[in-house]
């Protein structure tokens, strides 16, 4: 098995610039081998709260018509976030864009301080996939914070917890402390992606990472660059690259 994890500079607002990003980015985990992609939180057009409502998604946009098509040739499974309208509703979501042309949602269950503002939460869309019989759930940003989120993962028998996120350098180090905590609780592989550069006004940690199941942090990419951390998993023994973009 082999995933990655991409760490992106968003464009505030810029939406085809972003995608261009991952268009370029995707190509890149499927030159390594890459059986599935994540990226940050709403990373199609940066982390938003005022301006989310203009720049929202549905389930069946036009602008994924490209994303769903690398997912098909490519046999790669692609997770990517953005403000998502669900009729009269706003979520921050994600997409989980499969090779069969299916597209599912997650959406955020835990919101930040003054996030529920803009948004609602729901615990109505959370999708779990599978790769090589391993069961894969989905987190965002502050449902991390929550231990009942991963706890709710490991009662699902998930081995594989995947959490896009948008953490400056001051949360960071909690996110670090929490996501190898649940690793090690609930045996659960954990893999994170986050932004480089700046998001919504704010400087973003980067330091994407993976912690295997017995809490042992894998790999972890620096605060700075974007690219890819690619980690490879064979007979229960994960290794790891990053490649810079």
């Amino acid at each position: 098995m082999i995933l990655a994890a991409a760490q992106t500079k968003p464009t505030r607002g810029d939406i085809e610039t972003n995608l261009s990003d991952h268009y370029r980015l995707i190509d890149l985990a499927v030159q390594n081998g890459a059986q599935l992609i994540a990226f940050p939180e709403m990373s199609i057009t940066g982390y938003e709260r005022e301006n989310a409502q203009k720049l929202a998604f549905k389930k069946d946009d036009s602008r994924l018509a490209h994303l769903k098509k690398l997912a098909v040739e490519n046999n790669i499974i692609i997770i990517t976030g953005a403000p998502i309208q669900v009729e009269s509703e706003l979520f921050i979501g994600e997409f989980i864009i499969s090779p069969d042309n299916s597209v599912k949602i997650y959406t955020k269950q835990f919101l930040h301080e003054g996030e529920d503002e803009f948004f609602q939460s729901s615990f109505d869309y959370n999708p779990m996939i599978t790769i090589e019989d391993q069961k894969i759930s989905f987190a965002i940003c502050a449902d991390i914070d929550n231990p009942l989120h991963p706890e709710n993962a490991c009662k699902k028998e998930t081995d594989i917890y995947i959490a896009s996120i948008f953490f400056t350098p001051n949360g960071i180090p909690n996110a670090y402390r929490d996501l190898q905590s649940y690793a090690q609780k609930h045996k659960m592989n954990v893999l994170m992606s986050n932004f480089s550069g700046e998001s919504w006004g704010s400087t973003s940690a980067g330091q994407s990472a993976f912690w295997n199941n017995k809490g042992e942090l894998i790999a972890q990419m620096n605060d700075s660059d974007s690219g890819l951390l690619i980690i490879e998993n064979h007979d229960d023994n994960w290794t790891s690259r990053g490649i810079i973009d």
